[in-house]
């Protein structure tokens, strides 16, 4: 029995593959200077009872580079979408015309892009920690497997399968955090 083990390396492919896509999400959210409707994604907005993301309640576009229109579907709705913005921390000051909210992209200082690649560091280091746990998880799986009969060689096989897996995975977090601060840095 303990002879058919085989680790399940597309899960744990499939898992490492989504902590990197959840990085991806939290870098579009990180402002750079640049207009982007990603950036509104963790804005939510007290509609209809209950949170609801930005771009249910309207449609955003990005007309230039420095700056994101939403044209909210009802009017009833355009104070509590702007209210949501101008609490969420993004640091820009929505100016209304009608049910058009236009969000003007102020340069960042220096300042505010070390700032910046710092969160980026922080949302990094959490997404390592993400796929460092899910390798303790592949580890744990073999050694379970060893305790019910698996070789030795064997184990040392998966063992070297789920840290090679590890090691690519923390590589790409760490060249997206560095294509990330060179985008938050570059003037």
């Amino acid at each position: 029995m303990a002879e058919e083990f085989e680790l399940d390396t597309d899960d744990l492919t499939r898992r490492m593959e989504g902590a990197l896509a959840n990085l991806r999400t939290e870098f579009a959210s990180l402002r750079t200077g640049r207009a982007s409707g990603a950036m509104l994604e963790p804005v939510m907005v007290e509609a209809y009872g209950q949170a609801t993301p930005v771009n249910q309640l309207g449609t955003v576009n990005v007309p230039e580079p420095r700056m994101v229109t939403i044209n909210v579907w009802d009017r009833a709705m355009v104070s509590k979408v702007e209210k949501a913005i101008r609490e969420s921390g993004l640091g820009i000051n929505p100016q209304t015309n009608g049910t058009i909210i236009m969000l003007p992209i102020p340069e960042l200082n220096e300042e505010r892009r070390r700032e910046l690649t710092k969160v980026a560091g922080q949302y990094a280091e959490s997404a390592r920690v993400a796929v460092r746990n899910l390798r303790r998880d592949g580890m744990d799986k073999v050694k379970k497997a060893k305790a019910d009969g698996l070789s030795e060689d064997d184990a040392k096989f998966w063992e070297g399968e789920v840290q090679d897996l590890t090691d690519r995975y923390i590589a790409r977090v760490d060249e997206s955090l560095e294509a990330k601060q060179a985008e938050i840095m570059q003037v």
